[in-house]
């Protein structure tokens, strides 16, 4: 009898233990978070996330972690450096080395967690494309198409223009057009992407900027006024077309949520306008920088596994968590890899600041 009462305990012990190993604890704890009270979060977040937010869905998960957002708009590096971040519980920009600013600025940063991932693209009318092409700066393969970010480079630099060296009814020099780089995330990743580049494709750091510096400040001077937002220079991309705006640097999310916003555009885009993807590029990563214990419950919402397939499928943005899925199949957008592996590293934080105050 009591060999038999002994098996007994031994197997309620194994089964306690299978089931402590197979549960999901990070579901329980998202369960036990849904029956707190509700919780006021206030951020500033980049514009390339408006749209996300504003998704029905978006709200739905929300409301079900019982979470209240009051979100502002503001660039990446501005929200990072300048604005005050009194009254506000996190900080939500595009770019990993934004948190790294903030602590330099005095913010009260209390941790950080990433939750998306955006690689930088150029998006060009077709024309600039085949002209590209034809140039040898870019290739078409498997329906993805790549520019040799260093051969692009260097037709900038050796001033070729639009229209007598490249053939297209454009006016004046070749110029990929960026939001500011002292405003806003996309701009500040070119400007990075930019001296790494004119550094012999090697990481920029502190040693090397004295060489650099110069062609990156030059680049910008030519430029003229630059949008302070992301959303911005893509929506005028699109709307003024090809002669006012040719290539731009983005986000890769930024065509694929248009395109699934606006389906009755979606043959005219095919048809109009490409992805290009630099090689190599950079990764936008976009951390939630916590400034208060508010920011956490926030965190665990955008962490939904539902709600990640969601940015993705809906917005284009590739979850920054492991195990959730980024196929493109479930988009409505051509041209775009399932994975993208030539990418290199944005200088230090401290070099892309000495860069930015260059270009005050």
């Amino acid at each position: 009898m009591k060999k038999i009462l002994g098996i007994l305990i031994l197997l309620a012990v194994a089964a306690g233990v299978i089931i402590a190993t197979q549960m999901d604890w990070g579901s329980l704890q998202r369960t036990q978070t849904v029956k707190q009270d509700w919780v006021d979060v206030n951020i500033y977040y980049g514009g390339e996330k408006s749209r996300f937010l504003a998704n029905p869905q978006t709200q739905k998960t929300l409301e079900k972690y019982k979470v209240r957002l009051n979100a502002a708009k503001a660039g990446s590096i501005e929200m990072a450096t300048q604005l005050p971040t009194e009254g506000k519980d996190c900080l939500w920009p595009s770019n990993q080395i934004a948190v790294e600013l903030a602590r330099q600025a005095g913010k009260p940063v209390l941790a950080d967690t990433n939750i998306f991932n955006s690689p930088m693209v150029f998006y060009a009318w077709r024309p600039v494309t085949e002209a590209f092409i034809k140039a040898g700066a870019a290739k078409r393969e498997n329906g993805v198409i790549s520019v040799d970010t260093a051969k692009l480079v260097e037709l900038v630099q050796r001033q070729k223009r639009w229209k007598e060296d490249l053939g297209l009814d454009v006016y004046g020099a070749l110029k990929i057009f960026s939001t500011d780089p002292r405003n806003s995330n996309s701009g500040n990743m070119w400007a990075g992407l930019l001296a790494n580049t004119l550094n012999n494709g090697n990481v920029a750091s502190a040693a090397d900027l004295p060489k650099v510096l110069p062609a990156v400040q030059a680049y910008f001077r030519a430029m003229g006024y630059m949008e302070h937002s992301s959303g911005d220079i893509f929506e005028n991309f699109l709307k003024q077309g090809m002669g006012a705006r040719p290539i731009i640097m983005g986000y890769e999310n930024q065509l694929v949520e248009f395109v699934i916003e606006h389906q009755e555009y979606r043959d005219v885009i095919r048809d109009k306008i490409d992805i290009l993807y630099p090689t190599p590029t950079v990764f936008a990563s976009h951390p939630l920088i916590s400034l208060t214990g508010n920011c956490k419950r926030l965190e665990m919402a955008l962490q939904d596994q539902d709600l990640q397939a969601l940015a993705w499928k809906e917005h284009g943005f590739r979850s920054g968590l492991l195990g959730v899925s980024n196929s493109p199949d479930v988009l409505n957008v051509g041209g775009i890899p399932e994975t993208v592996n030539q990418v290199m590293p944005l200088p230090e934080a401290t070099v892309m600041q000495q860069i930015i105050d260059a270009l005050e």
